[in-house]
């Protein structure tokens, strides 16, 4: 059996970003089957769910244990090296602890457990690209109740809730003209969107609430009036409400200073996910606590305005805390995370399933 480090290394060596996860996962479900006996298969969108019985437990219960598969670009050849005690890569790449170091917490926090309930273990792909493999996930056949997504950074806190999350995307259709010859036959769907963008709300609205323009393309020549534009925007709050109102008000605001110069604005709005909150007496809550003050941490819970795994299966039904596995500035080339920190990792899953063996 390797050791978790020089297992860790293996894995990141493995090529998986969003959406070219499948050698990994085909990899990691032969290794689940070896090292844990697990039944391994693979869901219609190819996340990959194992099971396992219970060990020592009376629980009859089981209990989802997630992470997901997939890493940011740069993300391919990436070469990890040893440095100081931290694990980082040679700089061209990230690393990929985000989200393997939480595969790697559930694996050995499993194997070194001495007690565990029935589990569910569940390594989603294309998490990073809008949580897409638990939008897809066959709950079918998952019988779990509460689950654990090992996708945090901090030991210490428990995340119990995250945001409604609203996409917006606008199409602005002006009308074509040379812009030397006869600008004023021409309407600028670029000037539409700009002045759309300029009354927008942006950036952190209230202590709950954020908007963000993150894409805006126009035109196509550089005497042209640009006929046609286009704009990726989102929104998000930890209440529901607001995020719905702050979702038409961008809407409202592009088909208003659309119309004002004669183009035509097409809004879409998708809810990618909703707002959930879990209480703090709540079991997922509560077991997640004792496995963090186990370590001699004290346990924290906390409200992120991101998204996680944790956002679609809570949305499913199924009571989902978010817990650390100790990446650092995951999303760039300067990704590491400590030798100790995966042990610590390791431990905060074995105590976690441990805990629950006994509830």
């Amino acid at each position: 059996m390797k050791e978790p480090v020089e297992r860790f290394l293996d894995m990141v060596r493995i090529d998986s970003e969003s959406g070219r996860e499948r050698k990994f996962l085909s990899w990691l479900a032969e290794h689940l089957r070896e090292e844990l006996g697990a039944d391994c298969h693979f869901d219609t969108y190819g996340n990959l769910i194992a099971t396992l019985p219970a060990k020592n437990s009376s629980r009859a219960d089981p209990i989802l244990l997630c992470a997901h598969a997939d890493t940011v670009k740069p993300g391919a050849g990436i070469e990890p090296v040893i440095e100081n005690g931290r694990i980082r890569s040679k700089g061209e790449t990230v690393l990929g602890a985000d989200d393997k170091a939480g595969i790697i917490a559930i694996w050995y926090g499993i194997l070194r457990a001495r007690c565990h309930p029935p589990l569910e273990i569940v390594i989603t792909r294309e998490e990073e690209v809008g949580l897409l493999g638990a939008k897809h996930l066959d709950r079918n056949n998952l019988k779990s109740k509460i689950g654990f997504v090992f996708d945090g950074e901090d030991f210490s806190e428990i995340v119990i809730g995250g945001p409604s999350h609203f996409l917006i995307d606008v199409e602005v259709k002006g009308r074509a003209a040379h812009a030397g010859m006869e600008p004023e036959k021409g309407i600028s769907a670029v000037l539409a969107v700009s002045r759309a963008i300029a009354r927008l709300p942006q950036g952190k609205i209230d202590p709950e609430t954020t908007a963000n323009v993150g894409v805006v393309e126009g035109g196509s020549v550089r005497n042209a009036v640009p006929e046609r534009a286009k704009v990726l925007a989102e929104c998000r709050s930890l209440d529901h409400k607001k995020a719905v109102e702050l979702a038409e008000t961008y809407r409202k605001i592009f088909e208003e200073e659309a119309e004002a110069i004669g183009a035509k604005a097409e809004v879409k709005v998708e809810l990618a996910y909703r707002a959930s909150r879990l209480f703090k007496d709540s079991v997922a809550v509560k077991l997640a606590a004792e496995a963090i003050a186990s370590l001699s941490y004290e346990p924290r819970t906390r409200l992120i305005r991101g998204g996680t795994d944790a956002s679609i299966l809570n949305q499913h039904g199924i009571e989902t805390a978010v817990l650390g596995m100790g990446a650092r500035e995951a999303h760039t080339t300067n990704e590491w995370i400590a030798v100790e920190d995966l042990e610590r990792a390791i431990s905060l899953a074995q105590a976690l399933i441990e805990n629950a063996a006994r509830v």
